[in-house]
């Protein structure tokens, strides 16, 4: 089978691998289509230290190629979805809920860090009763291949501001998981959005998913300018989905007393502890509140996810700027590299 890996830090190519095969509590799925990560973009920079050769990609989905001895409940053609977190469900993280750092810190993140990733003609779903997900007659592959990571970490994103009704949001960058978080904080009922973004297709995308106020950056301090528009308050909750130490400061002093930070971001590439602002933090007693992680996988996140997109409550496919075949992957991953061409999300179809 033809694989997209990384040889060594900074080149990607596409090889030949052997086709995986499946242990007993294993399937393997035939790729039909994937999206290519930012988080591939920092691992290829070196951010993420992984063995040369590794095949990249964790969001993609396809249709069950085989089958391992002890799995049930799943037939041979069947379309599936698989997360970019594939926990056992059987760790002391993962009975206590926290399903992405199973085994340990960031464990769950299995496909690129631990084994093969899955952009790739097929790849190995591991403990796949619980991570491979069946995709619903009337959710296109399209649309659902963005519950595998986008939106998942999106509105784990969200999720983890904590809201009550009518709260106040910031999203710092309008990448597709900041707009897959102004998704989740819109379905979750934030009053008011202010999404942080310079780009005009992502600003005018993310005003379709619910951000009530664009703020842009290059026309002046964005925390300036979301304190001046909340009369000096500021905002219940912010969420970093970008991985830049000056967005985390920003999300650190744009929220109020009491409020909430919650990141999404990737810090990876930047080799300097991330700095809390004293002031911002009320010298360490203003009762707010970070809240990291690392988007949950398994069947039920999944199914969730897919219910909303089949009722209509908001197209992913918008993000989808760019669609490449297989064989031209490395000009999609290039785009995202150098952001390209206004690309939010590039479709690779096999």
């Amino acid at each position: 089978m033809k694989a997209f890996v990384m040889p060594e830090v900074g080149r990607t190519e596409i090889v030949e691998k052997p086709i995986p095969e499946p242990g007993p509590n294993d399937v393997i799925v035939k790729t039909t289509h994937a999206l290519i990560c930012t988080s591939d973009v920092h691992t290829v920079k070196g951010a993420l230290p992984v063995k040369d050769g590794v095949t990249l990609g964790h969001e993609a989905l396809g249709v069950i190629h085989a089958i391992g001895s002890a799995v049930t409940g799943f037939t041979e053609g069947q379309r599936v979805a698989v997360n970019a977190v594939t926990p056992c469900f059987e760790c002391r993280y993962c009975q206590t809920g926290y399903t992405s750092q199973c085994g340990g810190p960031l464990g769950g993140y299995q496909y690129t860090a631990q084994r093969d990733g899955n952009m790739a003609e097929y790849f190995l779903v591991p403990h796949a009763k619980a991570n491979v997900a069946p995709i619903p007659e009337d959710v296109s592959s399209e649309a659902a291949v963005y519950a595998c990571d986008m939106l998942s970490t999106g509105f784990m994103g969200a999720e983890h501001c904590y809201l009550k009704l009518g709260d106040t949001a910031a999203v710092f960058a309008q990448g597709a998981v900041g707009l897959s978080a102004t998704i989740g904080l819109s379905l979750l009922g934030a009053s008011r959005i202010f999404a942080v973004e310079s780009i005009p297709n992502r600003q005018e995308l993310s005003k379709a998913y619910g951000a009530t106020d664009i703020i842009d950056f290059t026309k002046g301090d964005a925390v300036e300018q979301i304190i001046q528009a909340t009369d000096g308050e500021g905002v219940d909750a912010a969420v970093e989905a970008l991985g830049f130490p000056q967005t985390w400061e920003a999300c650190l002093r744009v929220t109020k007393a009491g409020g909430r930070v919650s990141n999404i971001g990737y810090h990876g590439e930047n080799p300097e502890p991330l700095r809390v602002p004293l002031d911002a933090f009320g010298l360490g007693m203003a009762d707010k509140a970070i809240h990291s992680g690392l988007c949950p996988g398994g069947n039920d996140r999944m199914q969730r996810i897919f219910a909303l997109i089949r009722t209509g409550r908001f197209d992913p496919t918008r993000m989808t700027t760019h669609t490449f075949a297989f064989d031209d992957v490395g000009t999609g991953f290039s785009m995202m590299q150098n952001k390209e061409d206004g690309i939010i999300k590039p479709l690779i179809t096999f």
